[in-house]
């Protein structure tokens, strides 16, 4: 069964929270940093992008940025804009986006369940980012991104929840992106200890949803620990990392889109006469064209949009990797007829959240920077907790979760 630890959370007073809280430092690069954090010396970009700190040509993997990092957040705590709280606890976090909400059990994941394969992964981790986030890590003692976590649903911790958010929250606010953010702590130790029990007792495995790098490196940085002290007993906390885990059912994926420069050599009319092979191919001229459910892709080039759908044959019904719509774009797109092998190395294809919309797709193939543009539907939470419950791996860019997860909401320390 699985670890799900309290802790004594270090956060922002609740006045500064909605200037503390940032996006997550993947989401967005340096520049954007810079530009989202102007004017707000409390903004957690400041730590988990202190970059935006130092000359503009810095090496943003030098320890130079590290250090920053912890001097920024150090200066957030001792100048009272972060406290820590008195007590082991746990914490609900609250998001609204488009009207729907799902809530979050904050708490702190074992070292030892990520090692052992009680918390299962979808994707590979690149050593470069997960380098990365170690020395982060190293340098800062503090967890100051969440990963984000999912369990099959459980109706006692559904029980508590629904109780906890009957009372006030500790922060209620609604960020730039519209999306509404709410923060309750539980501090009752019967409901601490219950909590912490029905984890033990109930929820075999934990998934990974987003934040793989974070994972590992937190991990990573535990086992490290463990293994360069000699008084270790286990419960130190450098053995637990901080995590939000969410009832699989509220949870939304959508889809991640792919846009690719060339057409490899070929002309449109080829392209289009090539894939006929593998799909139905249907003209929507002008007309945006959104995937509507499995097997079937939007297609941009052109100037017109194009419904594919996948012919019998094209993916193994019984193999939940194969089944992807992923899957049967790079097996009878991607790979064959554009030539591109390995989704993680070329550079003649990007990904695009779909958060984003169809209209960035066409933006980029009109401005003549991409050829061709694919729109996926979604896949679904079902899918991805069978394809780590076969210990099987997704490609590359195929889950993107919203609403994203805000830093600095609440950290957690490892020292």
């Amino acid at each position: 069964m699985s670890i799900l630890k309290p802790f004594k959370g270090i956060r922002p007073k609740p006045e500064h929270a909605i200037k503390v809280a940032s996006r997550p430092y993947d989401v967005l690069n340096s520049a954007e940093a810079k530009k989202e954090s102007e004017g707000n010396p409390y903004s957690f970009y400041h730590v988990i992008k202190p970059e935006i700190d130092l000359p503009e040509d810095i090496d943003i993997h030098s320890e130079e940025v590290y250090k920053k990092a912890k001097e920024n957040f150090e200066k957030l705590f001792n100048e009272g804009i972060l406290f820590q709280d008195n007590e082991d606890s746990f914490y609900i976090y609250a998001q609204t986006m488009f009207g729907k909400t799902q809530y979050g059990l904050v708490g702190c994941a074992g070292v030892e369940d990520y090692l052992n394969g009680i918390i299962k992964k979808h994707e590979l981790t690149r050593p470069d980012k997960e380098k990365d986030r170690m020395n982060h890590v190293r340098n800062t003692n503090i967890n100051a991104g969440p990963v984000f976590f999912a369990y099959k649903d459980n109706k006692k911790i559904d029980e508590i929840v629904a109780q906890t958010i009957k009372t006030d929250a500790e922060y209620d606010f609604t960020s730039d992106d519209d999306v509404r953010h709410k923060l309750w702590k539980i501090s009752d130790k019967n409901i601490v200890d219950e909590i912490e029990n029905i984890f033990d007792k109930e929820v075999s495995y934990i998934y990974v949803a987003d934040g793989h790098h974070r994972t590992a490196a937190a991990a990573l940085v535990g086992e490290e620990r463990k293994n360069n002290n000699e008084k270790h007993t286990g419960t130190e906390r450098y053995n637990f990392f901080l995590s939000v885990n969410f009832p699989a059912s509220q949870l939304t994926i959508i889809d991640y889109n792919r846009v690719v420069k060339d057409l490899n050599g070929n002309t449109e009319q080829e392209f289009i006469k090539k894939i006929s092979d593998s799909f139905y191919v249907e003209s929507k001229g002008k007309v945006e064209y959104k995937p509507n459910k499995l097997h079937t892709f939007s297609m941009y080039i052109g100037g017109n949009w194009y419904k594919l759908s996948a012919k019998s044959g094209t993916y193994k019904q019984n193999d939940p990797v194969d089944v992807l719509d992923v899957t049967i774009l790079t097996k009878h797109v991607l790979s064959p007829h554009l030539n591109i092998k390995d989704l993680r190395r070329s550079e003649r294809i990007e990904f695009i959240g779909g958060i984003r919309g169809l209209g960035e797709l066409k933006k980029r193939v009109d401005n003549g920077e991409m050829k061709v543009a694919f729109a996926l539907f979604p896949v679904s939470m079902e899918q991805l907790m069978n394809i780590a419950d076969n210990n099987m791996i997704m490609p590359p860019k195929v889950t993107w979760f919203e609403p994203k997860l805000r830093s600095g909401m609440i950290i957690h320390s490892i020292k």
